[in-house]
C-alpha cells in the first residue's frame, strides 16, 4: 500500500491531507477505523492507496462461448432466481442469467441475503471462473447490476483494480469507496510538478494519472499513469537529496586542510604496495574535498579486499598533519581492534598516536584513552559506538570516518560528526551498492568507487555441494591445514536450543547445524589433531579478542564461527571457508563472508554446503558461484530480494519508496534525478513562486530536517 505524501497539496478550500477519510461517502467512523489499519486516515491517503494488481474484465463473451475452467465476463438478463436449503444450516442461492446465445447460473452458498440484490429482468454483468455442476455456473461471481445503459461500471466490464486489503474490508467495498472519493475530490488535486518537466517527459497530468491508476480507461493509460506517479515519487526524493547536498556544499565553518607536507610524504613512503588507479583517484577526490572550506561528505565504496583502509588512512594522516584529530568508527569490536592494529603498525613510525576506544576498554585504560582524546594527545581514535557516548570529548575533530556505515543508524552517524565543528566526513562500505539504490540512498553524497583489486590477489573459488560431499570436504580441510593453511567453518546459528526459532532463508531452522554443537564435534571427533577455536556474538569481548588473536597468530588452525566474522577479519593464511546452511544468509552477506578468504597469494576455496529446495535460495547460491564481483552480486541481490529488503533504506532515514520500484523503474529514477538536480541548480532554495508547492511538499514529506546520511 502507498501512503503517498507528495504532489497533492492544495484544495480550493482545504488540503486533501487534512480531510479525514470518514467524510468520504460510504466510510463513516467505523469503517474509518478499519481503513486506519491500511494507514489510510485522510482523503489523500485514500487517493494514493493504489491497486496492487488488475483484472481485465472488459472482454465480454457470449454465454455459449465461455470455457469451462477459465475466467470469463458475460452480460445478460436475470431470468429466474431462488434459493433452498441443502442440509442443516446450509443453503444455496442461484440466479439464472441468459443472453441470446444461452444461459449460465450464478451460485452462492450460505448467503441467503443475496436475494435482496436481484430481481427478475435486471440487466447484469458476471465475472468469475466458469465451472460445470449439473449446469454451467460461476460460483460467487463478481457482479454488477446495470441500472442504465452506458453508465460506468467499477466491478466488472472493465480493467478492475484489486487493492491491498485488511480484515473487514472487501475489494468490492473499497472500490465503491474509492469511486466516491474520486468523484468528489479528484478535481481538487493540485499539480505541483512544473509544466516544462511534464512536457519534456510526456507525463500525464496528476488528476488523469490518479484516476487511471484506480479505474484505467485502457491499459496504455494505466501504464502512463503508473509512470507519472513513479516519476513523482522519485522526483520528490531526489529533490530533497539535492537540497541537502546544496546545503552541505554551502555550509560555513568547514575545515580547509592543506594538502601535501612532510608527514604525508613519509606516509606514502611507508605504503608497502603499489596503489591501484582507483585508489589514487579516490585519494585525489578526498584531497580536493578536504582542501575545500566546505565540509566533505563522501562515500567510499569498494568490494571486499579493494583497499579502502589505506585510502582512509591517507585521509586520517592528512587531517593529523593539519593539527586535527581523526576518528574511525566501526560497528564491531573485532573490526575496531583490527583497524587499530593495522593503523598502529602502519602509522606509529610516523609518531602518530592511535587510541582504541570500545566498550571492552574499561577501568584505568578507558580513563587514559578518554583523557588522550580530550587533550589532543590522541591523533587518531579508532572505536565502536563508544566514540559517540556522552563522556567522550574530542579536542579538535577534523575528520570522521565511518566504516560499514549502513550498520549504523542515522542518529549514530550524526552523533560522531557533532563531536567536532563541521568536520569532514568519509563514509565507507564494503557492500557494493547497486547503482539505482546508491542514487536513492546516497544521492546527497559524493561517491568514490574502488572497482579494482590490488595486484597479486587471487579471487577465491566458490563451490556449491550437497550433503553427500561432507566427508570429502572435511578431508580437504584437513589437507589444507596440514599444509600450513587455516580454515573458517561458518554457521547461521550459535546453538540450537537458544536459536531454535530463528527464521530461515529458504531452509528450516530446525534442520540447520549450530556453531557450538559442531565446535565440540570438530574438537573431539573430526579434527582432533588440529587446534579448533570458536567465536560468536555471545562471547565476552575479552574471549573474542583472545580467540581472534590466536587465529591470526596461527595458534588456532580451524575457526568455527557465526557471521561475526562477516567484516574486518584479515588473515591472508586462510585458504578455505565452509559455510553450512548458506541458504539462510543473504547474497551480499555470503559475498562478505567469502571476502574473508583469498587475501593472500595462494588459491582459496569457499564451499557452500546446502540441500535447500527453495528456488530463491538456489538463485542466491548460483549467483555467488558465478561471479566474484561484489558489484554484480549487489545487482543480482537487488533483483532477487527486491528493494524493500535490501539493506539501508530504513536505517538511512529516508522515506521508504512505496510505489516506485528500484529494479524495474530505473529509467524514471534517472530522469527524475536529473530533473531534480537541474531544478536545484537553477533555484537552490525553491524560492521561485512556481516552486512554492514543491517547497511545501519537501517540508511536509520530510517533516524534520532532511536526514543526514
Amino acid at each position: 500500500m502507498i501512503t503517498y505524501q507528495g504532489l497533492n497539496i492544495n484544495t480550493k478550500k482545504q488540503r486533501l491531507n487534512e480531510i479525514p477519510v470518514r467524510y468520504v461517502k460510504g466510510v463513516g467512523p467505523a469503517r474509518a477505523e478499519t481503513l486506519k489499519r491500511l494507514e489510510i486516515e485522510t482523503v489523500e491517503d485514500l487517493l494514493y492507496h493504489f491497486p496492487r494488481r488488475y483484472e481485465d474484465r472488459s472482454k465480454f463473451k457470449p454465454i455459449s462461448q465461455v470455457k469451462i475452467g477459465e475466467y470469463g465476463t458475460v452480460k445478460g438478463e436475470i431470468l429466474t432466481l431462488g434459493g433452498h436449503r441443502i442440509g442443516k444450516g446450509k443453503s444455496i442461492f442461484r440466479v439464472k442469467v441468459g443472453d441470446e446465445t444461452g444461459a449460465i447460473y450464478a451460485v452462492w452458498f450460505n448467503q441467503p441475503y443475496m436475494k435482496n440484490w436481484f430481481k427478475s429482468g435486471d440487466k447484469i454483468i458476471l465475472y468469475g471462473k466458469v465451472e460445470i455442476y449439473k449446469d454451467v455456473q460461476i460460483t460467487a461471481p463478481e457482479f454488477e447490476i446495470i441500472t442504465e445503459e452506458g453508465k460506468e461500471t467499477i466491478h466488472t466490464g472493465r480493467i478492475v483494480p484489486i487493492y491491498p486489503l485488511t480484515e473487514g474490508l472487501s475489494n468490492r467495498g473499497l472500490r465503491s469507496i474509492m469511486k466516491n472519493a474520486l468523484d468528489k475530490y479528484l478535481d481538487e488535486v493540485d499539480e505541483a510538478l512544473p509544466s516544462e518537466i511534464r512536457a519534456r517527459h510526456k507525463l500525464l497530468d496528476l488528476k488523469q494519472a490518479i484516476g487511471n491508476l484506480h479505474f484505467p480507461e485502457a491499459e496504455a493509460l494505466r501504464q502512463a499513469a503508473y509512470e507519472r506517479v513513479v516519476f513523482d515519487e522519485f522526483f520528490i526524493l531526489q529533490l530533497a537529496l539535492a537540497l541537502r547536498k546544496t546545503k552541505i556544499k554551502e555550509a560555513d565553518g568547514g575545515i580547509a586542510h592543506k594538502v601535501g607536507g612532510e608527514l604525508l610524504g613519509s606516509f606514502k613512503m611507508l605504503i608497502p604496495f603499489r596503489l591501484t588507479d582507483a585508489q589514487r583517484k579516490a585519494i585525489e577526490d578526498i584531497e580536493k574535498d578536504m582542501a575545500s572550506p566546505k565540509p566533505m561528505n563522501r562515500l567510499l565504496e569498494g568490494d571486499v579486499g579493494s583497499g579502502k583502509t589505506i585510502v582512509a588512512a591517507y585521509a586520517l594522516v592528512l587531517t593529523v598533519q593539519n593539527g586535527y584529530q581523526g576518528a574511525l568508527m566501526v560497528p564491531t569490536e573485532i573490526l575496531a581492534r583490527q583497524h587499530f592494529n593495522n593503523l598502529n603498525g602502519l602509522l606509529r613510525p610516523l609518531g602518530i598516536n592511535i587510541v582504541l576506544l570500545t566498550n571492552a576498554v574499561i577501568g584505568e585504560s578507558r580513563e587514559e584513552a578518554s583523557r588522550m582524546v580530550e587533550d589532543g594527545t590522541a591523533n587518531i581514535i579508532v572505536g565502536t559506538h563508544a566514540l559517540i557516548q556522552e563522556g567522550v570529548k574530542f579536542k579538535n575533530l577534523g575528520l570522521a570516518v565511518i566504516d560499514e556505515q549502513h550498520k549504523f543508524g542515522v542518529d549514530q552517524r550524526s552523533s560522531l560528526k557533532e563531536k567536532g565543528s563541521n568536520p569532514d566526513v568519509l563514509f565507507m562500505t564494503a557492500t557494493p551498492i547497486p547503482r539505482t539504490l546508491a542514487m536513492t540512498l546516497y544521492g546527497d553524497l559524493d561517491l568514490s568507487v574502488l572497482d579494482q583489486m590490488p595486484e597479486g590477489r587471487i579471487p577465491p573459488k566458490a563451490y556449491w555441494v550437497g550433503e553427500e560431499r561432507r566427508q570429502g570436504i572435511y578431508k580437504f580441510i584437513a589437507q589444507e591445514v596440514s599444509a600450513g593453511r587455516q580454515a573458517f567453518i561458518v554457521y547461521p546459528i550459535i546453538e540450537k536450543k537458544k536459536d531454535k526459532g530463528l527464521p530461515a532463508r529458504g531452509g528450516s531452522a530446525s534442520g540447520g547445524k549450530a556453531a557450538t554443537d559442531m565446535y565440540e564435534k570438530f574438537k573431539r571427533e573430526i579434527f582432533p589433531k588440529f587446534k579448533v577455536g570458536l567465536v560468536h556474538g555471545r562471547l565476552e569481548d575479552s574471549e573474542k579478542e583472545r580467540v581472534m588473536d590466536d587465529f591470526k597468530d596461527g595458534k588456532v588452525q580451524i575457526l568455527v564461527s557465526t557471521t561475526i566474522i562477516e567484516v574486518g577479519i584479515d588473515n591472508p593464511n586462510v585458504s578455505v571457508m565452509l559455510i553450512e546452511n548458506p541458504e539462510r544468509f543473504g547474497l551480499s552477506q555470503l559475498h562478505q563472508l567469502r571476502g574473508r578468504i583469498g587475501r593472500g597469494n595462494q588459491r582459496s576455496y569457499c564451499i557452500l554446503l546446502s540441500e535447500t529446495e527453495s528456488e530463491q535460495a538456489k538463485k542466491r547460491l548460483k549467483a555467488l558461484i558465478s561471479t566474484t564481483s561484489g558489484f554484480n552480486i549487489a545487482e543480482e541481490d537487488l533483483q532477487i530480494r527486491g528493494p524493500g529488503e535490501f539493506f539501508g533504506i530504513r536505517q538511512h532515514g529516508l522515506p521508504e519508496l512505496r510505489y516506485a520500484n528500484l529494479v524495474s523503474d530505473v529509467r524514471q529514477l534517472e530522469a527524475a534525478r536529473k530533473e531534480a538536480f537541474n531544478l536545484i541548480n537553477c533555484d537552490g532554495d525553491l524560492s521561485l513562486p512556481n516552486h512554492k508547492q514543491l517547497k511545501e511538499i519537501i517540508k511536509r514529506k520530510f517533516s524534520e530536517k532532511i536526514p543526514s546520511p
